[in-house]
């Protein structure tokens, strides 16, 4: 039971504030806490100097967040933009995630995901809700290509 009761309180405490809150804006009005809102927030990829993402996803307010049990919607856009002169890749790029928060008490969670198309030498980040039993097939996807056509110059420093 202590166990069980341990991998809880790791589960609700598990994922950092890896990212800054931008603003929100209301979708309804509560009468006890927050109201339902839709967040932006920034998220730096840890491998990747020189673009920033930015993402979107609707929050609920309310009583039941003021005791830590709401369920957010599976609902979440991302949209990454070059934020220096150069784009520096300091590591081999896998697919991982460069963000991830719960969604709900247990067993769902919002993840941005970047990802690497070697041939095209294009950055991608891909927003989406998991659950456990029942994901959404919910997401958002943005592309940053590394070619001088577009402006994006990427250094891979590994």
């Amino acid at each position: 039971m202590k166990k069980i009761f341990l991998a809880f309180v790791f589960a609700i405490f598990a994922f950092g504030d890896d990212y800054e809150v931008i603003d929100s804006v209301p979708t309804s009005w509560r009468l006890l806490g927050k109201n339902d809102r839709i967040e932006v927030i920034s998220v730096k990829d840890p491998k990747i100097d020189g673009i920033s993402c930015y993402v979107s996803y609707a929050k609920k307010g309310g009583a039941k967040e003021i005791v830590g049990v709401e369920e957010d919607t599976s609902d979440a856009s991302v949209w990454c933009v070059q934020t220096a002169p150069k784009i520096i890749i300091k590591e081999k790029l896998e697919k991982e995630d460069i963000f991830k928060k719960k969604s709900s008490i247990l067993f769902k969670k919002t993840h941005v995901v970047r990802m690497f198309d070697e041939k095209e030498k294009t950055i991608i980040y891909l927003a989406y809700s998991d659950r456990l039993i029942d994901g959404s097939p919910n997401n958002s996807v943005s592309a940053i290509a590394c070619n001088q056509a577009t402006g994006s110059v990427c250094e891979f420093k590994y």
